[in-house]
């Protein structure tokens, strides 16, 4: 069943609000509506200047689901599109039309499309839809078989320490999924430069505690250890968007942390005080606001 609804002065319409998209939780298309509508006053800022690739799951978390970057020719005239270059594409692109999600209405496009999460690079596009250099340091920390979020949050701590010795001021938020991911906001000299520094620091870890942290892909590798993933800093490669919805059976959501709360993990806490669905985010950021404000940190220069 479709139907027409109106925000913020956009008309659209959306359809079939009552199926489960999460069958573990009963969690519908209403809900995940719902959801994106009321968190987009922190969400937005995030993803407004970044092209979006979606991960969509038409039949819920339990169907099939696919990626989708060139999303533009479904998006209606009103969402802001951009054309950006594809380097080496699967499928031979030179380039490829992504949507920016702006506003409250896009959101509500998007959910509807059942594009559970949100992905975007760590760069942004200007005024005339280019590609600045990189705006932001990630480094994902994925817990390998035998380990879980409390040997991450000890991985966390000691990335946070190098990144403040180095002049950052890092953010940390949950995966959503099984990990961490430490963020910085940064200046940078070329686009390569995040992913060159990112690459040395998981190397340096690796170095200092070989059995607890890897650096490398290899899975055969990762059994007990961290992996501290660096790649993810390749301007080609887009990371879970904070706030963003994660396709995991809960409806778990990629989650801002207060450093304390990383702390109070390696020290021996509860797993599940960090897995969190979308009242507990939404309560979160009434009490504490944008724990991921990164605008309102300090853009500091990579280090060589």
């Amino acid at each position: 069943m479709r139907q027409r609804v109106h925000i913020e002065g956009r008309q659209l319409e959306v359809s079939n609000l009552d199926k489960v998209l999460f069958p573990e939780v009963s969690f519908t298309k209403a809900q995940v509506i719902d959801y994106y509508v009321r968190i987009a006053p922190v969400l937005l800022p995030h993803v407004a200047h970044r092209p979006v690739t979606f991960t969509r799951w038409p039949n819920g978390v339990d169907g099939q689901a696919f990626f989708e970057k060139n999303n533009a020719r479904h998006a209606p005239e009103w969402v802001r599109t951009v054309t950006v270059p594809s380097p080496g594409s699967s499928r031979g692109r030179e380039t490829l039309d992504m949507v920016l999600l702006s506003a409250v209405p896009d959101l509500v496009w998007s959910a509807n499309l059942a594009a559970l999460e949100v992905h975007v690079p760590q760069w942004q596009v200007d005024d005339d839809g280019a590609a600045r250099l990189p705006d932001l340091l990630v480094l994902d920390l994925d817990p390998g078989p035998g380990t879980g979020v409390v040997e991450c949050a000890a991985v966390a701590h000691r990335l946070r320490e190098r990144l403040v010795a180095d002049g950052l001021d890092p953010v940390v938020k949950t995966s959503g999924s099984k990990g961490l991911q430490v963020y910085a906001p940064i200046s940078c000299a070329d686009r390569d430069h995040p992913s060159r520094y990112a690459k040395a620091l998981a190397q340096a870890l690796t170095g200092e505690t070989p059995d607890d942290v890897v650096w490398r892909m290899e899975k055969a590798l990762r059994p007990g250890k961290v992996l501290v993933d660096w790649s993810q800093n390749n301007t080609a490669k887009t990371t879970v968007a904070p706030y963003s919805l994660r396709a995991r059976p809960l409806a778990t959501v990629s989650t801002p942390l207060r450093w304390a709360e990383v702390d109070e993990l390696r020290a021996g806490g509860d797993p599940e005080s960090v897995r969190f669905r979308t009242d507990d985010v939404l309560a979160r950021v009434e009490e504490h606001g944008d724990l991921f404000d990164v605008d309102a940190r300090p853009r500091a220069a990579l280090p060589d």
